[in-house]
Parts: C-alpha cells; structure tokens; sequence
C-alpha cells in the first residue's frame, strides 16, 4: 500500500469542501426572501452539496464533458468528431512553435455539455501547484483518501474522473473538418507516399498566445513600458508590438459552445500577421515642395491597384444591390486604411518638418500630418488656438472624399451622395484608429 500523509488529506479535503460549500452558498444567496419554496430550496441545496453526494453525483456527470489540449469545433462549429488531450510534455521537441512549448505549465480546455462544466472546475482546484486532475491521472493514494473513507468507492470516482481526457468513442473525423494529405515519401505521384491528416484546433496553445498578448497590450507594466519608451527613459521591461493583429471570432455569440476557453476568450481568437516583408527602397520623406498630400499618396502602388479595381468594377455597371455596395465598400476601406497608413509613416518623421517654408500643404493638411510640429510652433509663436483634432479630422475627412469623387469622375459621375458616403467612412475609421491607440496606450 502506498505511503499516505494524513495532513495532506486533511489539506486536499478541505480544498474541496471550500470549493463545495462556496458553490452551494453562492445558490443559496440567490434565493429570495419572498420565495414560498425557499425553505425546501434551501434544504435541497444543503443536500446536494453534501461532500459525499455532490462527489458521487459529480463522477456520474464527467462523461458528458471531455478534456482536451486540441479541439475540433473551433475548425467547423458543426463538426463532431474527436478531441484529443495529450500533455505537452508528452509531445516530440520541434524546432518551431508548438503545443510541446507549453511543458508542465498549460491551460487544458474542456468540450461537451456546459451543465457539467462544474465538474471541470472542481477537477482543476490546486493544491500546492498541482490540480486536482493531475493528481488523479497521477493516482494520488492522499487524494483517493481525501475523496472517501472508503477505498474502493475512491478508486472508482478516480477512475471515472481519469475518464474526462479520454477520447469518446473511436477515432473519427467529420465531413465538415479539414483533412489534408500530406507527402511523407519521395514521390508525390505515388498515393502510397501520403498520409490523410485531420488538423486539430491547438486550444491550450491558442490560450497561451492570448494571455500573452493581453499582457504585452494591456497590463500596467507594459502601458508603463510604453510611456517609458515615450519619454525616452529606461524600463526593464520591453516593449512589444504586434503589428496588423486580426481577431477570429469563434463561436458568435455562444463562445461556450466551442469550449471552456474560448467562452473565457469571449470567442476572441488572435491571428498574428503572417505576412512577408514589405520591401521599402527609400526612407521616408517629408511633403515639401506639392500643394496637396494626396499628390503623393495617389502614387502609392497599393493605391493605384485598388483604385484601378474600383473603377474597373464600377465601369461594368454592376446591378443595384447589396452584393455590389458590399465590393465597392471593401475597395473603398481597402484606400481608407492605405491612407491611415500612409499618415501613419509621415507622423513617424521628427516633429517640425512641416514648418519648412518648402511646405505648402494646407493647415489642415499640416495638422493632421504633424500634429506636434504644429503644437509646437503654436506655442512658440503665440499663436491663436487652432483648430480642434476632430475639426481636423472631418477636414482630412471631406478633402479624401473629393479626392476619390475626383478619381472617379471621368467616365462615372459622383455626386454629394458619394461624397457623404465616402467622409462618413473615413470619419468612422480614423475614430475607430483613435480608440485602438487609447487602449493600446
């Protein structure tokens, strides 16, 4: 028999009576005094959550819910098939990023029935670093004491929690997964030299790479970071960015139907920019010597090829419908964020290139691409107080707006109509811009 430690048990039982009297006492604050059924409620409540019958109600509800490191319904909402649960630590060592990174420390997930998701938070109490899942697949002879006097009835509620990471049923796929083959031979003629591969959603990794950014974008020490950076001071810590993150929504507005994680994620999925290098063979240089900035932006490659699609599509004369004001608009978003960034890159020049009497851009124009030159030269100047920033932006706003209505002109006639559409969008944008930056700082 193994060696047990009494003081241990005492611990791992008191672990779970806490986690059981909190839930039991979080449902009985809800009853209400006026409640004619209150006394009998209550009564219930206090016998559900009697330690030996919520563990034995609890051994009986863990199959309707499994425990997984890699998920299927994040690939297909729909898709039923298997879910696989393999410690990190148990998986070969790669040269690239991957779940074996995680080690002993990773988040596991849970799919299957939400009503028994109490079971998996009972399963994943601590005790002194250790969950208690881990210990039970560890057949810990202090937990299987902690859980009943009884060994034998012990064993079998250890053996029936073990069963939450196992798969359900035989290996299967689904026709709404993804399957791909893979060449693992020499000759890609020969079918023999492929393998069918049915990728798996890496839910514990995903998890990982979501708490890491929330911390590097969101946390106190990094926002200190970055108003260190800002003031040109030192910080241990160091500052990290992530460029043209998307957001995969997973689940809607059920994220719980995925799984546990992805309901504590709020369905929120981060999609690194998984892009090439942009290659740039001149620094960037200040608007001098041209009346209007949208003289250089026009000569942006990306400008040129969503314009000419824009107009190519809009020469077709398209059917008056949804379809078509939904390409016109991703065409038309598609110069907006061209445009944001190419404000962005001016605004990365040293404050004051604007003041160079080789400037000739229009107020706005200066505002809006030198905001600190400006403010600068305002306060040295003692000039009167400028123009408001959104009083700038509406004019950077209207002035995009007749810049496309001017590109757009000649064969197809625009109108206030489309010079209303096309303002209103870039004001939306560049607030929605203004937001992000605000959080971000």
């Amino acid at each position: 028999m193994p060696n047990t430690d009494h003081q241990r048990q005492a611990e791992l039982r008191t672990v779970i009576q806490d986690f059981l009297t909190k839930r039991r006492d979080d449902k009985l604050e809800k009853i209400k005094d006026d409640d004619p059924k209150q006394d009998e409620l209550r009564q219930q409540l206090h016998q559900q959550f009697q330690y030996t019958a919520w563990l034995e109600d609890a051994a009986k509800r863990v199959d309707q819910i499994q425990a997984v490191t890699h998920s299927l319904k994040p690939v297909h909402p729909d898709a039923k098939g298997t879910n696989l649960y393999s410690l990190p630590s148990s998986l070969a060592p790669l040269s690239v990023v991957g779940s074996h990174c995680l080690g002993e420390d990773f988040a596991g997930d849970v799919v299957g029935n939400a009503a028994a998701l109490d079971v998996y938070k009972f399963l994943k109490l601590s005790h002194n670093g250790q969950s208690l899942l881990t210990l039970i697949l560890a057949k810990d002879a202090d937990l299987a004491a902690a859980l009943s006097d009884d060994p034998t009835q012990a064993q079998t509620w250890i053996s029936a929690f073990a069963g939450i990471v196992e798969p359900r049923g035989r290996l299967a796929s689904h026709t709404l997964a993804k399957q791909l083959y893979w060449l693992t031979g020499t000759d890609p003629h020969d079918d023999a030299s492929y393998r069918l591969l049915a990728p798996l959603y890496a839910s514990s990794l995903a998890h990982r790479v979501y708490e890491t950014l929330q911390d590097d974008r969101f946390s106190d020490a990094a926002k200190a970071a970055r108003e260190a950076k800002k003031a040109g001071t030192f910080s241990e810590r160091a500052v990290h960015e992530y460029p043209q993150l998307a957001i995969q929504q997973l689940g809607g507005t059920k994220p719980q139907n995925i799984s546990q994680l992805n309901s504590e994620r709020r369905g929120n999925n981060n999609l690194l920019a998984s892009l090439p290098p942009v290659w740039r063979s001149a620094e960037i240089q200040p608007l001098l010597k041209t009346e209007s900035m949208f003289h250089r932006y026009s000569r942006r490659p990306e400008v040129k090829q969503n314009l000419k699609a824009l107009l190519a599509f809009l020469k077709s004369d398209p059917a008056r419908n949804l379809a078509t004001r939904q390409r016109r608009a991703e065409w038309v978003s598609a110069l907006i964020d061209e445009f944001l960034q190419f404000t962005a890159e001016l605004r990365s020049l040293p404050a004051g290139w604007s003041q160079s009497p080789d400037c000739h851009l229009s107020d706005a124009e200066t505002r809006w691409l030198d905001p600190a030159g400006c403010a600068q030269a305002d306060a040295v100047l003692e000039r009167p107080t400028p123009i408001p920033p959104a009083d700038t932006a509406e004019r950077i706003s209207s002035a995009f707006a007749n810049w496309l209505n001017a590109q757009l002109l000649n064969p197809l006639p625009m109108g206030d109509p489309e010079f209303m559409a096309w303002r209103n969008e870039m004001q939306e944008l560049i607030q929605e811009d203004e937001r992000e930056g605000r959080d971000a700082d």
